[in-house]
């Protein structure tokens, strides 16, 4: 009799109010609730982590490298979306 796999979850930390989640790892776990507290146990032993989201991997959809000039090039001809077509007051200080 051959056993069903165990879910693979994605792990993201936060550390502090501010910022964002980060990507920490994976973890499997049965289900939702074992995931966050296997997370817990491993990605947040030293107190670092103010809260931790998990996430199966399955539900996770990215790109692929080789489409990275059908989908980022586009950008590169809308010049007025690039940070440096705007001058930046010396009021404003550091940005």
């Amino acid at each position: 009799m051959t056993e069903a796999p165990t879910p693979l979850w994605e792990v993201f930390v936060r550390s502090r109010n501010g910022l964002a989640h980060k990507h920490a790892g994976s973890v499997h776990a049965a289900d939702a609730q074992m995931a966050l507290q296997a997370a817990r146990d491993v990605y947040t032993r030293r107190g670092e982590g103010l809260s931790v989201w998990v996430v199966p991997s399955n539900a996770i959809t990215a790109s692929d490298p080789a489409d990275r000039e059908m989908l980022f090039e586009p950008t590169g001809s809308k010049i007025y979306r690039h940070p440096t077509f705007y001058e930046v007051p010396d009021e404003v200080g550091h940005m």
